[in-house]
């Protein structure tokens, strides 16, 4: 019997995630690989692309041997894998050979849990056996108006995970959590990007804008414009890299 990676031993990664693809360049364009031991902030409004990125990364990590744990608060199970398999993101394999795993709020169809919160997910035995953790999106899991011992304590919490030798990205809303938590986690992470997105001609145009990235093996760019094609999938826009 095929011994399930996910109940391996973890080893951490000393060298950081690799999560390029051939289809794209965001890789290229964005420090090549994501640190390890590290605090990752995908900040971006509704509609801002914080799933599609969170899906390019996780799926980019996937193919390059990396062990991912996506829990997702805003679809099921089975919304979030078809939604990957929309825009061209085949995971079937890595599901089946424990490469990745998919834990949703919503249970695999319909079944919500709404006791479920930040400190719960936390918990959970499975984060102990990936290599980096995505949460999308966490703003949504987090409690409102902490005192500032508390906000140290889940701090404290997220850098405990860390020292293990994994790595957590957190999906956030700043409209839908505590302000100075916000800034705290921004403050102390090792990976800032600002998804934004602007009404040009008629078209919307998205940008990830890298506000920290730190232990880049690459070069990174402070700007990167980015689309997804019905055909193509993931598209890094080129003319709208600076």
């Amino acid at each position: 019997m095929k011994e399930d990676p996910f109940l391996t031993a973890h080893k951490p990664k000393e060298d950081g995630f690799p999560y390029d693809l051939e289809t794209d360049s965001l890789a290229d364009s964005m420090g090549l690989r994501l640190p390890n031991r590290s605090l990752y902030v995908l900040q971006g409004a509704v509609g801002g692309g914080k799933s599609l990125i969170s899906q390019r990364l996780a799926y980019g990590m996937v193919e390059n041997g990396v062990k991912v744990l996506v829990i997702t608060t805003e679809l099921t199970t089975r919304g979030w894998i078809e939604q990957m398999e929309s825009i061209g993101y085949g995971i079937t394999d890595a599901l089946r050979e424990g490469q990745l795993m998919v834990f949703s709020r919503f249970g695999t169809i319909a079944e919500a849990l709404p006791d479920v919160g930040f400190n719960e997910l936390l918990e959970s035995e499975a984060i102990g056996l990936a290599d980096v953790v995505i949460i999308d999106a966490a703003s949504s899991l987090m409690p409102d108006a902490l005192s500032e011992k508390e906000r140290f304590a889940m701090m404290q919490r997220l850098r405990r995970i860390c020292a293990d030798g994994r790595s957590l990205m957190l999906c956030v809303d700043p409209e839908e959590m505590d302000h100075k938590l916000m800034h705290t986690l921004r403050a102390s992470a090792e990976v800032v990007l600002d998804l934004q997105t602007t009404m040009i001609g008629g078209e919307i145009k998205r940008n990830i804008v890298v506000t920290r990235y730190l232990r880049a093996a690459g070069p990174t760019q402070t700007s990167i414009g980015w689309r997804v094609e019905p055909s193509m999938g993931f598209i890094v826009d080129i003319t709208a890299v600076s």
